[in-house]
């Protein structure tokens, strides 16, 4: 996975991660407060050691975590309250594209160290 990190003067850190994983870089900077890295990292240390798969709901991200994988889902793909069938005439579907983001669970590892030694200067 590729991503960079930015130090901006207005708007703090930042992360950029290519198009098909944007999901997880908004997530990085939208929902996770840097306080919580160092808790997270200890969350995937244990995970290692057998503790069951976790869910964060966020304001507008689900985080998935198990020891296979980390999937990023926006809430959008749960709404029921648009029903698109009325479109089906105009051959129109909901593109998940931008809503749904995953890595592996060893590069999201490797993601949160990078970040949290970035953030914290080290």
């Amino acid at each position: 996975m590729e991503y960079q990190f930015i130090r901006d003067p207005i708007t703090g850190f930042k992360v950029k991660i290519s198009d098909e994983q944007a999901l997880i870089a908004r997530w990085l900077n939208e929902e996770l407060d840097n306080s919580e890295v160092a808790d997270l990292l200890a969350r995937c240390a244990a995970m290692t050691k057998g503790q069951a798969a976790w869910v964060r709901l966020g304001s507008e991200i689900r985080f998935t975590l198990n020891t296979e994988e980390a999937l990023f889902e926006a809430h959008a793909l749960f709404q029921e309250g648009d029903d698109i069938s009325q479109y089906a005439d105009d051959a129109l579907a909901l593109d998940d594209h931008g809503l749904v983001a995953g890595c592996g669970f060893e590069d999201f590892v490797d993601l949160l160290t990078a970040w949290q030694q970035f953030i914290t200067g080290r």
